[in-house]
């Protein structure tokens, strides 16, 4: 009996340690993609989806070595699962029009599914979420502590050591000053929520409302004004959720300081520079002006035209939209710069229909989570999740974070942690139960007898 037993350990003790190794391998591609300039370059790239066929082949193995699959289903999965249907009849059909580019980024496509369906495997937990959300919160802090520090003394280079071959707005991490906001509007709603919670001691809560300072006030310094409009969105979510949820008045003065201390860093370190970077994209940085976007967004507009069902083809934009350019440039125009016009242009109107079924399924799971996010690990991480994502589809109007995988990733993971089904609670461990001593049994006899004696 105990040789059964010490199996059964040892069996249960090898497959936390897998679980382990596969939530922290996922999001451990996650962190690693934003460093890594965006995972913008094919040995990036790859190396996201290497790390997630592996980490896909070790559940399966898992699943196998406890005897069994079981998957844990999530309404997001579905939507994703005919999008991807849409590019297999597009390379099937040769509907694209450049097949090369069309393969490569089904690949990327397949490895963003992969992370989510094992994210939505593995983050079953509330101490899981609790330790993710203090990983993404340090992480977050660190990132836009570099970026800060990077501001402040900038030499052109990435990491202050590597030239970007085609020029740049550098910020953080990121060789676009753009695409590092949308990471950071991703982040920053993790220890903004957790600051507001009551999940924390206090003390945590006050750490966590200054890294989700730090982080917000880098998107205004980063001088992404797309940035800028969508953490206004996010700030603006938040406080109408506030208002309707009616939550009192340390919450409000919670709030107000949280803004004070923003508006003193920006104030601080940006000074008089920060209202040029909101006027105009500022001298010596490449960035689009306001016309070229609106040409670019007529022109593909255009595109969509010739092909409206189907599209032109998953990454076609940059091969086809010369045909269609209207105006003389000498950027290279390799994104539209509105990432719902370019769906619509590569993956037609079908395309866009699913995607938009994707958001509204992510939208109406999560909503149901929320109404207990101050004390439910669940719900607040489900409305960070949800001021995250809304931060960055209001940001995707006018450009393309969601081209960068990194971004993307993120992204597409923090709906399925949306849409998922709420987090297991641990067991409360109950105290061993005391029985009360039992009274030794009187003999009737003795009772008669001794009444008898008395008498």
């Amino acid at each position: 009996m105990s040789a059964t037993r010490t199996a059964e350990t040892r069996h249960r003790e090898r497959s936390m340690q897998i679980e382990k190794v596969l939530f922290y391998g996922v999001f451990g591609l996650l962190l690693l993609g934003p460093l890594a300039f965006g995972a913008v370059e094919p040995w990036s790239i790859f190396t996201i989806e290497v790390g997630a066929v592996l980490l896909f082949l070790l559940w399966t193995g898992k699943q196998v070595f406890e005897g069994g699959i079981k998957i844990r289903w999530n309404p997001a999965f579905l939507p994703m699962a005919v999008f991807g249907g849409l590019i297999a009849v597009q390379l099937a059909f040769r509907i694209t029009a450049y097949p090369h580019d069309a393969v490569s980024l089904a690949l990327i496509y397949v490895a963003y599914a992969v992370l989510c369906f094992l994210v939505g495997q593995t983050l079953v937990r509330g101490p899981q979420a609790r330790d993710l959300a203090l990983i993404f919160s340090i992480y977050g802090a660190a990132i836009a502590g570099f970026a800060l520090l990077q501001g402040i003394s900038p030499n052109g280079k990435l990491y202050w050591i590597r030239q970007p071959s085609m020029g740049g707005w550098i910020y953080g991490p990121y060789v676009n000053h753009n695409h590092y906001a949308g990471l950071m509007e991703m982040l920053a709603p993790i220890p903004l929520v957790v600051s507001l919670s009551r999940l924390a001691a206090p003390k945590v809560r006050a750490v966590a409302a200054t890294a989700a300072a730090v982080m917000l006030g880098t998107i205004f310094l980063s001088g992404s004004r797309g940035g800028m409009l969508a953490i206004i969105a996010e700030l603006v979510i938040l406080a109408s959720l506030l208002v309707r949820q009616k939550r009192g008045l340390r919450t409000t003065i919670g709030i107000g300081v949280f803004l004070a201390v923003v508006a003193g860093m920006l104030i601080w370190i940006g000074g008089s520079e920060l209202s040029q970077r909101i006027a105009s994209a500022g001298p010596g940085h490449a960035d689009l002006s306001t016309d070229i976007r609106a040409n670019i967004n007529r022109d593909g507009f255009r595109m969509f035209l010739k092909r409206p069902i189907l599209g032109w083809g998953l990454g076609a934009f940059p091969i086809v939209y010369p045909q269609f350019r209207t105006f003389y440039t000498n950027f290279f125009v390799n994104e539209a710069h509105n990432d719902y016009l370019q769906l619509l242009i590569e993956m037609g109107l079908l395309g866009f229909a699913t995607m938009v079924w994707f958001v509204v399924t992510v939208y109406k799971r999560a909503a149901k989570k929320i109404a207990h996010w101050p004390t439910d690990v669940s719900g607040a991480m489900t409305l960070a999740c949800m001021l995250g994502l809304s931060g960055i589809l209001v940001h995707s109007a006018v450009d393309f974070n969601l081209q960068i995988p990194a971004n993307a990733a993120l992204f597409y993971v923090l709906c399925t942690v949306a849409a998922g089904t709420p987090f297991a609670k641990p067991a409360r461990k109950r105290r061993p139960v005391v029985p009360k001593p039992v009274e030794e049994a009187i003999d009737p006899a003795e009772i008669l007898q001794k009444s008898a004696t008395n008498f």
